[in-house]
């Protein structure tokens, strides 16, 4: 990690850090640290309860499980202490389906960092100059270049200020060590173009 990633300098960030479906895994805690490593506060709320998964196809049963109405009461249930000082959201594939949707519902949001994943956005949806930063593969399956694009000019339209970052030939979970998606290179890239996002926050 980059030793001279800096705080903000309004303060220490707090950031909530979503898992993707494959659980509360050993990278989203080293992603934690790496966040806490640059001075903010970092929070990783465990939504499956414990339960991990080695790939993203196990994951998705894990999730589908449990259930979008509970993983989102869940969610809502582990920001709540934190959000009335105004939190950053961030996660990872699913995990940022899940801090978007949060981010876009919450007006005292910092900021919005999407890592692998995106979500659909409500008609009507208002992000008024809401700092938002998605990085991806390119391609990545579960995050086609139609479904992006459309994602893109509909964040705008919200008012968000939005900044898209693609990594030619990455695997979808390509920040994940563990997994067969894992790209060093990308990884390594995308975090230091995150940690710059969060230190202008």
């Amino acid at each position: 990690m980059p030793a001279s990633a800096e705080p903000a300098t309004s303060g220490p960030l707090t950031i909530v850090l979503f898992h993707s479906v494959c659980g509360l895994s050993p990278a989203v805690h080293a992603a934690a640290d790496r966040l806490r490593a640059a001075g903010h506060e970092v929070i990783v709320p465990d939504l499956f309860d414990g339960r991990t998964a080695g790939s993203v196809p196990d994951g998705i049963l894990i999730k589908d499980e449990i259930g979008k109405e509970e993983l989102l009461k869940r969610a809502v249930t582990a920001v709540a202490p934190y959000s009335d000082h105004g939190v950053v959201y961030a996660g990872f594939s699913f995990g940022g389906s899940v801090a978007q949707t949060l981010a876009l519902s919450d007006e005292k949001a910092r900021g919005l960092l999407l890592l692998h994943g995106t979500s659909d956005i409500a008609e009507g949806a208002v992000a008024e100059d809401l700092p938002v930063q998605l990085h991806v593969a390119d391609p990545d399956p579960y995050e086609p270049h139609d479904w992006l694009n459309a994602w893109y000019l509909q964040m705008r339209r919200a008012g968000a200020d939005v900044e898209v970052f693609r990594y030619a030939g990455a695997g979808h979970l390509f920040t994940d060590p563990d997994l067969p998606d894992h790209d060093a290179e990308a990884a390594e890239s995308a975090w230091k173009v995150a940690l710059g996002f969060l230190a202008d926050l």
